[in-house]
């Protein structure tokens, strides 16, 4: 309890006031209602893909356009149709086409038999003009746990720079046009194209803060936003970076309790803390082999961040297996996450470069930078940091123009929204949806899921029912809804094998596929 207090303090004496998104003025018209052709997928001909056209530059509507790849299943029971349900599988960097077309978020009949459930790829994302860059640059990228000095702060900045020019260069003008306010312009266009007087949606991950800005900028547009797993993009620094070390390290305690009660686990009855431990400090000697990967070494990021994929799920017994296999060294360590294999002028779609135009998150030089690990490595002594948090904090250092930065929520005017959130998810804290729905007051209804993992649709009836009767019938839960956990080993094969795709802050890696 004091450690909650202790984020929860932070959370308030170090949020950024800045300026809200300025509604929609008027409620003027959508940026675009331009019709879209659908036509059988490739990849499933059961499911629908499409296009919507949209400006690059919306301060330019008349200037240069690209086309937002879409997807949509159409309800399966036309006469209960209430409308559409555009959806987002998070990221920055989901695919909302391939969730869709491999139903990724694996919606209830509930949902599937009322609504048509449409994904769109955000701009800069998949098949909405990807932001290009060279991989074999992106593997080059200095790791964050080996910035030692103010050299080695230096050489990350200008390896940061180098990096920005190539991305811009490959992708053009969009690479610097993609940040979460220009989607919500984006996802209003298409709201407006599928013909739908009020947005009906459900945001998993970084796809909450698209859902969070989009009731601020057309808060009169809203029908109902099911926001799961939440940002809060209110944090400098220090709070952001403070959060994200509290909730990996509050995933990794409740690994270890899971292993101390559960006979199965691998280390059952072993010092879970002390083997973690030896294989950090293995890992950072250059002693352990990445597992499946001939000639690469795991190293002490590498390993946390291993980790921080198998809390997802949460794939606990997995975890358990992977660092027993790995500290006997043993090739049959099945790793969370897949490095990427730079190939010669290779390039990859790196959405990270969204997150850099949404957060301004400076570090001055290497002894605020250290005083920052201390402070993690305090917070957070078996994961020293979070796995997300710090590489995508570092790789966007020496930004120059941040276009939609931090500010304190200011949402009004809209019906309730279902503010969603695990008490134990590594990603996006239990703090953060907290803090996020003091911010939008009295429009927001928290929806609390007293277990794991990063996402709770899907984690039982509870979490389940709830969000399908506020989709469907814009039934709110009750102020203080509590919904039991599901025993990790229970969870559905879906939510135990996390989403296909990029891993936050982390160019070219992917979650491994089962």
């Amino acid at each position: 309890m004091r450690r909650t207090a202790l984020i929860f303090g932070l959370l308030g004496a170090l949020a950024v006031p800045l300026l809200p998104l300025a509604p929609a003025a008027a409620e003027s018209p959508a940026e675009s209602a331009a019709a879209i052709s659908w036509a059988p997928c490739e990849q499933d001909p059961t499911a629908e893909c499409g296009t919507l056209t949209v400006p690059v530059d919306y301060g330019k509507p008349r200037g240069e356009t690209f086309e937002l790849a879409l997807a949509r299943r159409k309800a399966t029971d036309p006469a209960a149709r209430t409308g559409s349900l555009v959806i987002n599988p998070g990221g920055p960097g989901g695919s909302g086409v391939q969730a869709v077309v491999e139903n990724w978020l694996g919606f209830s009949p509930e949902i599937t038999s009322r609504f048509d459930v449409v994904g769109f790829d955000p701009r800069g994302v998949g098949l909405s003009h990807p932001i290009l860059c060279s991989l074999d640059l992106a593997v080059q990228a200095p790791d964050p746990l080996a910035v030692k000095s103010q050299a080695d702060f230096e050489a990350l900045l200008a390896f940061n720079e180098r990096y920005r020019q190539d991305c811009r260069q490959r992708t053009g003008p969009l690479f610097d046009q993609v940040h979460t306010g220009n989607v919500v312009r984006d996802l209003d266009a298409l709201r407006a194209a599928l013909g739908d007087d009020k947005l009906t949606y459900y945001g998993i991950s970084y796809g909450t803060l698209i859902g969070q800005q989009y009731a601020e900028r057309y808060p009169g547009r809203v029908r109902a936003l099911a926001l799961d797993s939440n940002m809060d993009h209110s944090l400098g620094t220090s709070a952001f970076l403070d959060t994200e070390s509290w909730t990996s390290q509050d995933s990794f305690n409740e690994f270890v309790a899971w292993c101390d009660r559960t006979a199965s686990c691998a280390l059952h009855g072993k010092d879970v803390r002390a083997l973690w431990r030896d294989l950090l400090a293995r890992a950072d000697r250059g002693e352990l082999d990445f597992p499946g990967v001939p000639g690469a070494k795991l190293t002490k990021m590498g390993l946390i961040q291993q980790a921080f994929g198998a809390f997802y799920g949460p794939a606990y017994k997995e975890l358990a297996e992977f660092l027993v296999a790995l500290d006997s060294g043993a090739q049959s360590a099945r790793a969370f996450l897949t490095p990427p294999a730079a190939k010669a002028d290779e390039v990859i779609n790196d959405a990270g470069r969204i997150f850099c135009q949404d957060w301004a998150l400076p570090i001055r030089d290497y002894r605020e930078y250290e005083r920052h690990l201390r402070r993690s490595a305090a917070i957070a002594p078996d994961m020293l940091t979070s796995a997300a948090a710090l590489p995508a904090t570092t790789s966007c250092l020496g930004t120059t123009a941040v276009p939609n930065p931090q500010h304190r929520l200011r949402v009004s005017g809209t019906p309730t929204l279902l503010v969603g959130n695990a008490l134990h998810d590594p990603a996006t804290g239990y703090p953060w949806a907290v803090n996020a729905v003091r911010q939008i007051g009295r429009e927001a209804r928290l929806l609390t899921y007293e277990g794991w993992g990063h996402g709770i649709y899907g984690r039982g009836e509870c979490p389940t029912g709830a969000i399908d009767g506020y989709l469907t019938s814009l039934k709110v839960p009750g102020h203080g809804t509590r919904c039991e956990a599901v025993p990790p080993a229970e969870v559905s094969p879906l939510r135990a094998r996390p989403f296909p795709g990029p891993v936050p802050g982390m160019p070219g890696w992917t979650f491994a596929r089962s």
